[in-house]
């Protein structure tokens, strides 16, 4: 399985707490994930309705799936966080110059 990481975060932002969350896929982004077909440099995470997304993460299409498959590489995918975790977040991101940013996928 492939190790993504986002390194031009590391230059970018100084990382003061790391969580750790599942994300919800679709069929034929799994199988492009563990190809290592994913760009993470752009990608941001954000809350709305309670719920933690990431934004403009890219998970190439794959090749050899059907033509049914969504096409839209960019979507805002769901990332699976506690209630807990979710509110302490939203406390962080709500005060100035804090952001949400994926740092690395396994």
């Amino acid at each position: 399985m492939a190790n993504i990481q986002n390194r031009k975060a590391h230059f970018d932002y100084y990382i003061e707490e790391k969580y750790e969350a599942g994300i919800v896929l679709h069929g034929n982004e799994i199988k492009s994930l563990r190809l290592g077909n994913v760009n993470m440099n752009d990608s941001f995470c954000f809350l709305r309705e309670g719920e933690v997304s990431v934004k403009n993460m890219h998970i190439a299409f794959y090749e050899h799936s059907d033509g049914f498959s969504s096409k839209d590489t960019r979507r805002d995918r769901k990332l699976l966080l506690h209630k807990h975790e979710i509110a302490k977040i939203a406390g962080k991101t709500n005060r100035q110059g804090y952001t949400l940013v994926p740092l690395k996928m396994y």
